[in-house]
Parts: structure tokens; sequence; C-alpha cells
């Protein structure tokens, strides 16, 4: 929290009788901004401490930490007013794991990964996926997926490269690749070489937009005033693969696409082939369940994901995003509701976010 903010929260908690309604109401606002303690426990605590309540005549207010231990009270044990806040705490215990899951040659068990941050199985997968909106077993298929990219861009062959991933048994590494790289591994490593991606440039009210697909779903929706740079951009991304335009099927596809883009609300029932970090599909997954005529500030989209302190995290997220308006982007605004970047144009974020006000 900063400074500014502290001051302001603190403003509210300044008479006992604003600071007992906030320990009554368990306020975790008022965390760090002062603390009580309980004269029949010989404790002190955060406002926010889940302790069963104590009686009004046992309970002071202190500035401080210190001023609570100068008074003679000890930390309590629950809710721990000696150490970083709960939030804190579970993030660098997840921290912990995340870094445990990444250096690990194979995902490790949940059982093991529980008992390095000291926690219970179910107490450590739960916190898991509060703070990072992801299960552990799903962070590590990721850090996989990463891993393989990454070697089959470095390796002398696919099976070093397997190997290198920490996958045991070529079976397995071959049944999940076409879900981790949208293709088979041999044509991953040569730029798509031997794959075939259809696509189609139509015209919308947004400008050129280019539609592709992979056999999982599709995997462009890009938008811009010139065609041949639409068309570009799909080449450099697969500059191997074998690129099939001029598909009169494939054209219903497109006309689905630019019927959504020209009227948001109506969605896609379309398969996505959406490829990305964890954390990057996460945010694209809680995106999609803003609906059109909507919008929210990269602030509350960070806490819909479950990190509320990410807002940079989710706004670099919306920015690697492919799938212009199938995956919404465009209703995230600055906290003021104001119109910021957009990876297709601001003047197109503003189409948008207009023609759903008015649908």
């Amino acid at each position: 929290m900063g400074k500014t903010a502290k001051h302001r929260s603190a403003a509210g908690y300044q008479s006992e009788a604003e600071r007992w309604a906030a320990v009554q109401q368990r306020d975790g606002a008022a965390d760090d901004i002062f603390w009580y303690s309980v004269r029949s426990t010989g404790v002190y605590c955060r406002p926010s401490c889940a302790a069963r309540p104590a009686l009004r005549q046992n309970v002071a207010f202190h500035a401080s930490r210190e001023e609570a231990e100068a008074a003679g009270f000890r930390p309590c044990m629950r809710c721990k007013p000696d150490q970083p806040p709960l939030a804190e705490r579970q993030a660098a215990l997840v921290a912990q794991a995340c870094r445990l899951i990444e250096q690990a040659e194979t995902p490790p068990e949940l059982d093991a990964l529980a008992a390095a941050v000291g926690l219970s199985r179910f107490h450590f997968h739960r916190m898991f996926k509060a703070v990072t909106g992801i299960t552990p077993k799903a962070y590590a298929s990721a850090q996989r997926a990463r891993r393989v990219q990454q070697e089959l861009g470095a390796a002398a062959s696919v099976t070093d490269a397997m190997y290198a991933a920490g996958y045991n048994s070529s079976g397995r590494f071959y049944a999940q690749s076409p879900a981790v790289l949208g293709m088979t591994p041999g044509a991953y490593r040569a730029g798509g070489r031997g794959s075939q991606i259809r696509f189609a440039i139509a015209q919308c009210s947004l400008g050129a937009i280019l539609v592709a697909s992979t056999e999982q779903g599709i995997c462009a929706i890009l938008i811009d005033d010139d065609a041949d740079f639409l068309l570009r951009d799909l080449q450099d991304r697969f500059p191997a693969a074998e690129l099939l335009g001029a598909d009169a099927d494939y054209e219903q596809v497109v006309a689905r696409v630019v019927g959504m883009v020209e009227q948001p609300s109506l969605g896609l029932d379309l398969p996505l082939d959406v490829r990305g970090t964890a954390f990057q599909q996460r945010v694209w997954q809680v995106l999609r369940e803003i609906p059109a005529g909507q919008t929210v500030s990269y602030a509350e989209l960070a806490q819909r994901v479950g990190l509320p302190r990410g807002a940079r995290a989710v706004a670099s997220a919306c920015a690697a995003n492919a799938l212009a308006v199938a995956i919404p982007c465009h209703r995230v605004v600055r906290n003021d509701g104001s119109i910021s970047g957009y990876r297709w144009g601001v003047e197109r974020k503003a189409q948008l976010l207009e023609r759903e006000a008015q649908q």
C-alpha cells in the first residue's frame, strides 16, 4: 500500500469507536494501521484476527506493535501480528513452491510441495490456487510446456529436447505435445514445417482482419489497416508452416468471427487454440467471463485473477493476447475509466466499447 493510500485509510480509524467497529468486523483494511490488545489473554492482535471476539472492556488500542509489546502483551499465535500480513506470507510460500516446480526436472508431487513449505496437502493446494488462480499441477504443466518450447529450439534433436524437458516417456511426450505446441514437436522445431494453418483475410468495420486456425482451433485474430502486414505477422509466427488460404469452407469461419466483431454480445462459439503461459491463460480466461457492455479496471482484473497487486502483470498479459475481441482485453480500462493502450489501437478499443454499450 502506498504512503498516500495508507494515510487516507488511517483517517477512517482515528476514534476508539471506529477502531472497535473495525475489530468487530475483522476489517483487514485496518491491519498495520493499528493493533489491539486483550487484557484477559495477554496478547495483542491485528484488527482482522479471526480469534474469538473479546469483551470491549478488556480491549486497548495501540499505534504500533512495539507499543503493544512495551505494555506487556505478546503476539497472538493465530494472526501473528509480529510477522508480515497473511497475504504476504502466503505469497512468499507460493513463490517458494513455484521456484521448486521450475527447478525440478520432473513435476513434483503435491505432497512433496506441501511438505516443503510446511503445509498440509489440502491447505497448500487451496492457497496456491487462491494466490495464482491455477493449481500446482497446471503451473507445473505450463512450466514444462515452456521448457519444451525452449529445448526444441536449442536441442540437436526432438529426443534430446524431450529428455531435457523432463519427460521420461516418449509416448507421454508426443501425446501431450499437440495441446502444448499446437502441432507435432518436429513441426514446431522446424518453425511449423509440415503443419497446416488455414487462414483468410477479410474486411470489417475496424479494418482488415486475419483469422487463422490450427487443428486445435482459432490461433489468431489480428486487426490492422494493412492486410499485407497481417499476413507478414502470421508468416513470422510460423515461417515454415504451410499456410492455406482461399478455402471456401474456412471463409464461413471468418464470417462468424467478423460477425462477433460487429456484434460482440453474440460471442464466438468456436474452439480456440490459446497459447501462453499459465498466468496469461488464467488472465485470458477471466477476460472471457466479462460480459459485453461491461468494463473492469486493471486493478479489478488483478483481483479477479487472484493477484491483488498484479495490475502490471495482467496488463502485460492483455498486451500478449493474439485473439482480438474473442479474448476481450478491450474491456479493461484505467482506474478512472479512461481508455488506455490496446494492441490494435486505442481508436479501435473506443469503437468496440461504444458499440457494446449500445447493444
